[in-house]
């Protein structure tokens, strides 16, 4: 049995849209829990150095098993976002700091002492600062794949209306420049707040080929707000046409009570068809799933890619 949420009602939701009545999670969305060791060094040499990750941060399922492989997402720039989106678990408010100067160095031994081939940099957004934090992605790539030789990832915000810190951050030529689209365009303030640009960031995508042709890009969606099937495959043709190479589609989980609701649990073959349908569209490495993250398993994505 089934039953509507409440919000169902807001004209921005469709009707028919369905959850469990129990409020239970389905049984796909269960899984063990990793007996491993290497969770609680990962986590002890996070702690040791310092450092943030989105893992613990933005609440994702995944960490568990991603810390028990001796792997995770990186956070630069604190612990502190200056969006509220609806859907993550970040803290928002204003960043008490400027960035620390030795977050690099520090990023970059925390991936020498994992022992790390593929690293992904990822940061809270910083409308606060006048370049978005870009130097300090661009010192945190150099350190790692100058301590490491390590391949790079970054997962960055926006930096709306500034395309210099998009060029200051490809100038460290990461290998994969990830930026997610997280909803699809009726949705995207709503979900992502009044400073998302729809139309900007999917100039950004075409702006980092224009910048550096050999770097390949990512984006990924959250399914379960509210999404319709077919402005879902509007919004893959998008990215498409703006020539992103990877994408990643996961279902979203409501991190706790004051955060936007699911609307609906996608099934895991519905996921598959959606994988499938984005892969007829050309994109070059697909990750659909109800597990999958935009970090997850990156370096999968990244080295397997035709």
């Amino acid at each position: 049995m089934a039953f509507r949420l409440p919000v169902v009602s807001d004209p921005e939701i469709p009707e028919g849209a369905e959850v469990s009545a129990s409020g239970r999670l389905p049984r796909w969305l269960k899984r063990p829990i990793p007996r491993s060791n290497s969770n609680h060094m990962t986590a002890g040499l996070l702690d040791e150095l310092k450092l943030e990750t989105v893992c613990d941060n933005a609440k994702c399922p995944n960490r568990m098993e991603c810390y028990s492989q001796q792997t995770a997402t990186f956070m630069i720039l604190g612990a502190v976002c200056t969006r509220p989106c609806g859907f993550c678990a970040v803290h928002r408010g204003r960043p008490p700091e400027l960035p620390e100067s030795d977050e690099p160095e520090r990023l970059a031994e925390a991936a020498a002492r994992l022992g790390l081939k593929h690293v992904v940099i990822t940061s809270v957004t910083r409308d606060d600062l006048p370049d978005g934090g870009a130097d300090h992605f661009y010192r945190c790539v150099v350190a790692v794949r100058e301590r490491t030789g390590a391949t790079t990832e970054v997962l960055t915000p926006d930096f709306v209306h500034c395309k210099p810190s998009l060029a200051r951050v490809i100038e460290a030529r990461p290998d994969v420049f990830n930026h997610n689209m997280e909803t699809v365009p009726r949705l995207y303030r709503r979900i992502r707040g009044p400073k998302s640009d729809y139309a900007w960031t999917l100039q950004m995508m075409l702006d980092v080929k224009k910048y550096d042709s050999s770097v390949r890009t990512k984006s990924g969606l959250m399914l379960g707000l509210g999404e319709e099937r077919a402005e879902l495959i509007d919004a893959l043709a998008d990215l498409r046409e703006h020539d992103v190479d990877f994408l990643t589609l996961g279902q979203y989980l409501q991190p706790g009570e004051k955060y936007l609701p699911v609307v609906r649990y996608v099934p895991p073959e519905e996921f598959d068809e959606l994988g499938e349908i984005a892969r007829g569209m050309g994109f070059k490495k697909v990750a659909s799933g109800p597990f999958v993250r935009s970090s997850y398993h990156a370096r999968d994505m990244a080295e397997t890619a035709v």
